[in-house]
């Protein structure tokens, strides 16, 4: 038994002196309950009694040696483990470094900045407000009480009777007046919702920037000197504007505005559809009892108010016919920006 528990020790030996030993596999063959010096250990009660002492002692010291030699042989697996990963892994600090692929805005965020910064060399200050809004601010503030026909066309998405997705950005301009007496100059650019179906001009979520003006002796001059200047500014200094007669219940008097094309001058062409003027926005003087309901007398104070959609800008802006390009993230699309 004293030869086999040499045989095992040397076996070991030889197995772990192998770069690649397979250290559980050494492991479970000597030591496992199944394992050769287990195997030696069960037969130790046929020894007899002066013997048994002496092979008791032999085996310890061989199970000793192998845990030992497992350990160590562990170890330096280990380390030279780390040491081919640092190898493989080492940086030549000299080699020139991967510049960095730097974002940039979205067409739309580009054209509402560049919107924001005309008003704000006006004069306008930039106001922000809830997405979720209450009905009264979105509708019964603005002169469109319950059951008026506008709200049809502002048919939007609704949380319970009376909280829903703004369908304008109109509610910050009430809340606005609301709390700051005149006068007041801001600009209000936003999301909006309305239940309408996609296609190349409609999205059930867009964004819009309206202004608010009222002071004493605002006029509808100011108004179309303000858009006037917002459009030479935004399209180019040969760019027109005229005022078409038109209807909200917010406004009185109200209007659409159109701008001369940019691309012909007017003459016609694809972007205009021949017509020589594109719409952009409307436009109007606050109506009177949307002063009167947020606590300003309409007899003392007058003032204008005009809304346009950001998405509409950018796409005569950059000659884009199809909004949807706007939300596929399609980076071929976007890096034309």
């Amino acid at each position: 038994m004293k030869e086999k528990l040499e045989q095992i020790r040397e076996a070991a030996r030889t197995q772990l002196a192998e770069a690649q030993a397979d250290l559980e596999a050494i492991r479970i063959r000597y030591l496992g309950k199944k394992g050769e010096l287990t195997g030696v250990l069960r037969g130790m009660g046929q020894l007899s009694a002066e013997e048994r002492p002496k092979i008791g002692q032999l085996a310890n010291e061989v199970r000793e040696y192998i845990e030992n030699a497992i350990a160590e042989k562990a170890e330096a697996q280990r380390k030279d483990a780390l040491e081919n990963k640092l190898k493989n892994e080492r940086l030549d600090v000299t080699m020139p470094g991967k510049a960095p692929e730097i974002g940039k805005r979205h067409p739309l965020a580009q054209i509402q900045k560049e919107m924001e910064d005309i008003f704000v060399g006006m004069g306008f200050g930039i106001v922000e407000g809830p997405e979720v809004e209450y009905d009264y601010y979105n509708f019964q503030a603005l002169n469109i009480p319950e059951n008026h026909p506008a709200r049809d066309t502002q048919d939007t998405f609704y949380i319970t009777d009376n909280i829903l997705l703004r369908s304008q950005t109109s509610p910050v301009q009430v809340r606005t007046m609301e709390k700051q007496k005149p006068p007041i100059r801001i600009i209000s650019p936003g999301r909006v919702y309305r239940s309408d179906a996609v296609d190349a001009t409609h999205s059930p979520l867009f964004h819009q920037l309206e202004g608010l003006v009222v002071d004493k002796g605002i006029t509808m001059g100011d108004l179309k000197g303000t858009l006037e200047t917002f459009a030479k500014t935004m399209f180019g200094d040969q760019t027109q504007i005229r005022f078409r007669p038109h209807h909200f219940p917010f406004t009185e008097p109200s209007a659409e505005v159109d701008v001369s094309c940019f691309v012909c001058g007017g003459k016609g062409c694809k972007l205009c559809k021949g017509e020589g003027w594109i719409e952009i926005l409307g436009a109007g003087m606050v109506h009177p009892n949307v002063l009167r309901g947020c606590g300003i007398d309409p007899e003392e104070y007058s003032g204008f108010a005009f809304g346009m959609g950001i998405e509409r800008v950018t796409m005569i802006k950059y000659g884009i016919d199809d909004m949807r390009y706007l939300y596929e993230n399609d980076i071929r699309f976007l890096n034309e920006f």
